[in-house]
């Protein structure tokens, strides 16, 4: 017979946050002495904790492993569940803070570098003019944030992230607890300084630029990919690199003080093109979607004013979108 657990006499009266707050600190850490040494109080009290939270559950939570502190499975059902309990109370906070004064709060936004470098930072100017005292608060994520592979996300440590998919979206596996929302499809330009030659060309065969100097992401990039493909079709092996950068203000940088040629999404030139003196050159590339996703967590009640947020990113990519 299933093991039933009495929610009123046995949980509701005995089951505590701070103990909740404990073990997951521990499960953070794979240690309660470490765990400990964060919270500011003794080992034994830790111990303590958990084994409170066991007698109350009736089952064991928590394995020692060579590798520390691991869940048992009803303490990786503890902490998922928990997770979100927390995270709801953590959300209701903020929607008090919200109601009590609406111009106040936090948005928590993970993005990757070309995002952060062309897209945010419009959204983030013109809702802090709206809203001063909303904090945003942005974590810069790793090129594999492509693969849609997204922990702090999962782990409710963001709001929401912005990030390009690499791929079609029917090739890509969402985690069950993600929602992935388009919000405009992307165009690849080849982009040069308008101090160059090519600037002045109204049209140009991608095979007149294999000798020069390029500078493009890693090869892994789906910016190398596409020109590879672009110079496969003429029958022609990718150009010798001059350099090899992900970063966008370095290759801006480049572009504007010599003859570097290189890759860019058209949204990153629609920022930075008058200021920086770049031009999107006529040259044709295979035209792929590449769709700018926002992701957030499913079934998550999100604070108004994260909402407000949302919907000035959902305003301004919208006229990103009208524009390619």
């Amino acid at each position: 017979m299933a093991k039933t657990i009495n929610w009123e006499g046995r949980i509701g009266r005995r089951l505590r946050l701070r103990d909740l707050h404990v073990f997951f600190t521990v499960l953070q850490h794979r240690s309660m002495a470490k765990a400990a040494q964060e919270l500011g109080v003794t080992q034994p009290a830790v111990s303590r904790a958990i084994a409170d939270l066991e007698h109350t559950l009736g089952v064991l939570l928590l394995d020692r492993s060579p590798r520390g502190v691991e869940p048992t499975i009803y303490g990786r059902a503890l902490l998922k569940r928990g997770n979100a309990a927390f995270d709801e109370l953590r959300q209701g906070v903020r929607d008090i803070e919200f109601l009590t004064d609406p111009t106040v709060g936090e948005v928590r936004i993970g993005c990757q570098e070309t995002i952060a470098a062309a897209i945010l930072p419009p959204v983030m100017q013109h809702f802090s003019r709206e809203y001063p005292r909303v904090v945003l608060y942005v974590e810069q994520l790793s090129w594999s944030a492509s693969s849609l592979d997204l922990p702090s996300l999962s782990d409710r440590g963001l709001d929401l992230v912005i990030v390009r998919s690499e791929k079609p979206r029917a090739d890509k596996k969402l985690p069950d607890e993600l929602h992935a929302e388009t919000l405009f499809h992307d165009q690849l330009v080849v982009a040069a300084g308008r101090q160059t030659h090519w600037a002045r060309r109204r049209k140009i065969d991608i095979a007149e630029l294999i000798n020069e100097p390029w500078i493009l992401p890693y090869p892994n990039s789906w910016n190398y990919a596409e020109l590879a493909e672009a110079f496969q079709s003429r029958g022609l092996d990718m150009p010798r690199l001059r350099s090899v950068a992900l970063s966008t203000h370095i290759r801006i940088n480049l572009l504007a003080a010599g003859p570097h040629i290189t890759t860019f999404a058209n949204s990153v030139m629609g920022l930075y093109a008058d200021r920086f003196s770049l031009k999107a050159l006529p040259v044709d590339l295979p035209i792929r979607p590449w769709p700018v996703l926002m992701v957030t967590v499913k079934n998550r009640t999100l604070s108004p004013v994260v909402e407000l947020f949302i919907e000035h990113l959902r305003d301004f990519t919208r006229s990103v979108g009208a524009e390619q």
